[in-house]
């Protein structure tokens, strides 16, 4: 068992006298614990992990870290696949302690704290049916999804979840707390919006919601030797959609190990001008289970938990296609034959609507055109081999890198995909290098989508 260096010794007292929460470092009876994130793949050694129980805890955190030259990471949710979460040999400040939820149905507002989770959002909101804007998962983090953008099943009416942002709480590098929205810090705020966490910690944010309750959704499940006719007619039905209807699809293995092509429509609209959507799905022939009905939204939010598990090892790839071409459908078809896996998975977020509206340099993502984002989750028991998975992954996303738009979304790109990070950001680069001079000039926070060309993984 490794001890505590001096300097991580003479910061964690710093810490333990000054903060409400705890400061946990090797030998700590809770430390290997608070070391692990959701990807079992991720194996390493902070220096003192940093619970924090408020803002000022993480500002006394920052510079305490500084004094000592300890260098940060930040958790929230702890879902980020490369474990940008934990610095080997750093300070994490983890903010999963930090999950309060503040609703004002009136305004159609929310703020929570920068450890909340999806399901903590929405379990605040939904009473009120009112509903965020998040990923697809509950246990993932909003403040770290949000950072790089935020793909979710509402994108065809009320965009990415950077568009819902209002304002931002930040713990900066110099240790200052502030506040960044349109009107105070607005280069700030604008960076905030898909730059990632790069410019401090953010310790909580308030977004907007939307009156939203029963939708038309269902999990649709065809066998994957029908994969090519279920992507087929997938592209039939979104080629048409209007913002109401957002559809995300791909695969997933079934209870036999054996892969599921599958189909989530969420109309968040009127539901009688979207009740014509059961006959299009049911058009595409059979499935195995499933089919288009009323459903409450958090229910249908809840539907891959089961499949976001702690400790199994992952490794994530990301392509962005204009449009399911008939070569693209091959490839996604021949990945769910080809998977090495039952665990992993393939999943074709839909990004149109009010998302594509948005000007490329409103926000820092600046990927507005319709697309479709792939993203390749390879998955497997800890007990595995895991180079024949994360080959799976990478020859996956190889043979669609031809086919695929410039760059990648941020929050899936790994330490090494610098040049598709700066050709993501596309014209806001030279801006987010500006804003980021400013506000860490000294480059203390490295995290996902970062700019700095200098930056490796955390890991290293």
């Amino acid at each position: 068992m490794s001890h505590p260096s001096a300097a991580t010794a003479a910061a964690a007292r710093a810490l333990r006298t000054a903060l409400r929460g705890s400061v946990l470092v090797a030998g700590d009876s809770a430390y290997e614990s608070a070391r692990q994130v959701w990807n079992g793949a991720i194996d390493r050694r902070p220096a003192a992990v940093v619970r924090c129980a408020d803002e000022s805890d993480v500002v006394h955190a920052v510079r305490v870290a500084r004094h000592h030259g300890l260098p940060l990471s930040v958790r929230g949710g702890g879902h980020d696949w490369a474990g940008r979460a934990v610095r080997e040999g750093g300070l994490v400040l983890d903010l999963s302690e930090m999950r309060a939820v503040t609703v004002d149905p009136a305004g159609r507002t929310v703020q929570f704290q920068g450890g909340a989770r999806a399901g903590d959002v929405l379990g605040a909101t939904s009473p009120f049916g009112l509903a965020p804007v998040t990923g697809t998962v509950k246990a993932v983090g909003v403040t770290g999804l949000l950072l790089g953008g935020g793909y979710g099943l509402l994108a065809g009416r009320h965009g990415l979840a950077v568009d819902n942002l209002i304002e931002a709480r930040v713990v900066l590098a110099d240790g200052r707390a502030v506040t960044a929205n349109a009107a105070e810090n607005p280069d700030l705020y604008w960076a905030l919006r898909g730059g990632g966490g790069n410019f401090g910690v953010v310790t909580s944010m308030r977004c907007r919601v939307h009156p939203i309750g029963t939708v038309l959704s269902g999990m649709i499940l065809h066998p994957a030797e029908r994969a090519v006719d279920v992507l087929r007619g997938h592209r039939d039905i979104i080629a048409d959609a209007p913002d109401e209807l957002t559809v995300l699809t791909g695969f997933f293995g079934g209870p036999d190990g054996r892969p599921l092509i599958f189909l989530l429509p969420v109309w968040c609209g009127e539901l009688e001008q979207g009740r014509d959507l059961a006959d299009r799905f049911d058009a595409i022939g059979k499935p195995l289970a499933g089919r288009v009905c009323p459903m409450d939204y958090a229910n249908v939010l809840g539907m891959f938990d089961q499949a976001v598990v702690d400790g199994r090892p992952t490794e994530m790839g990301t392509r962005s296609v204009a449009e399911p071409t008939d070569e693209v459908i091959d490839i996604l078809a021949g990945a769910a034959h080809e998977a090495t896996s039952p665990l992993s998975g393939l999943y074709v977020h839909h990004f149109h609507g009010a998302a594509s509206r948005v000007p490329e340099t409103d926000t820092p993502f600046a990927t507005r055109r319709d697309h479709l984002q792939i993203e390749i989750a390879a998955c497997w028991e800890p007990a595995d081999d895991g180079e024949k998975h994360r080959r799976w992954a990478r020859e996956v996303s190889q043979r669609l890198s031809e086919h695929a738009l410039p760059g990648g979304y941020p929050n899936l790109l790994g330490a090494d995909e610098l040049p598709r990070t700066v050709a993501h950001f596309g014209p806001n680069a030279d801006r987010l290098l500006k804003t980021k001079d400013r506000y860490d000039p000294d480059h203390v926070f490295s995290a996902v989508a970062s700019l700095d060309p200098t930056t490796t993984d955390p890991g290293d």
